[in-house]
């Protein structure tokens, strides 16, 4: 297990149990199952924001219902998203299980001038290195180190379509199968909507194949898409492509995303063995309360 930030995650594993909300602690996945509404077709998602034309290969869940899943796979309840993808033909809460959360960071318009020019490799090198760094920190709060390993899937970025994806294939302590974090990027107007895949390296060819679609059918509707941005008028993001794919926004981002994005990382290995580390958060929340307000979270739905 790990503590750390976005491509190098905050990691805060908590018991599911502890974390569900009192109508569904005490229902087995079976059950939670059997509740869901699974959604195919054209479906709009945060009030108008995007459009998803889920195609037969994937189900979507609803806000609410992306909420129960996160939180039986061990992260806090009221998580802040638009929704999750899942593949057709499995239970959310199998072992080989895999899905999308979808969220939207409105941090602003990004400028997409730099993506010509970035050097991957040395991005990776830069990311790996901060990485490093940062394990000392991990292990000073009980915590095993993670290591970047490599892209899983470098980079690209679509210059017509402002599509962005890229994975990264990521080893927490000394656990021997790679965990694989794949990302997509759809820049808009006021900001960007953010879809991410968790699983295994294992998985990597179902999963590339399931985000190949994914990026697809997703997209702004008219109004909120990058060509309405109005120079003069909209905000505009701090950072650019480099800085969207190496984490950079995660500095900037509240506590609570960041707890969101990095739990999502550990879905396989808290599925096997979670580590209840409620007393450590009960102190953390102690110190930010007594240091500075804490951001407002509310529930989605």
């Amino acid at each position: 297990m790990s503590v750390t930030r976005w491509a190098w995650l905050l990691l805060v594993p908590l018991s599911p149990v502890s974390g569900q909300r009192p109508d569904t602690a005490a229902l087995d996945p079976e059950q939670l199952e059997a509740r869901f509404h699974y959604q195919t077709g054209r479906i709009v998602i945060g009030a108008g924001l995007a459009t998803l034309d889920v195609l037969r290969t994937f189900r979507y869940l609803d806000p609410r219902e992306t909420d129960v899943v996160l939180t039986t796979w061990g992260n806090p309840p009221g998580n802040t998203t638009l929704g999750m993808l899942v593949p057709a033909g499995a239970s959310v809460f199998s072992p080989e299980s895999w899905a999308v959360v979808i969220q939207y960071d409105e941090d602003g318009h990004v400028d997409d001038a730099d993506a010509a020019s970035i050097n991957y490799p040395k991005l990776l090198k830069d990311m790996q290195r901060r990485t490093r760094d940062e394990n000392a920190e991990r292990t000073k709060a009980g915590y095993a180190p993670v290591e970047l390993v490599d892209w899983a899937e470098p980079p690209r970025y679509d210059l017509v379509s402002h599509k962005l994806y890229w994975a990264k294939d990521l080893r927490f302590g000394s656990q021997t199968v790679h965990t694989l974090n794949y990302n997509i990027r759809v820049l808009g107007r006021r900001g960007v909507l953010v879809l991410n895949a968790v699983g295994t390296m294992d998985q990597l060819t179902p999963v590339k194949t399931g985000m190949a679609a994914a990026i697809a059918f997703v997209d702004f509707n008219e109004g909120n898409r990058y060509a309405d941005f109005v120079a003069g008028r909209d905000k505009v993001a701090e950072y650019g492509i480099a800085a969207l794919i190496a984490g950079g926004i995660a500095a900037k981002a509240g506590f609570f995303k960041l707890l969101l994005a990095g739990i999502l990382a550990l879905k396989k290995v808290l599925i096997v063995a979670v580590v209840a580390v409620g007393a450590w958060l009960k102190r953390l929340f102690g110190r930010r309360s007594a240091q500075a307000p804490q951001p407002p979270v509310s529930r989605p739905g």
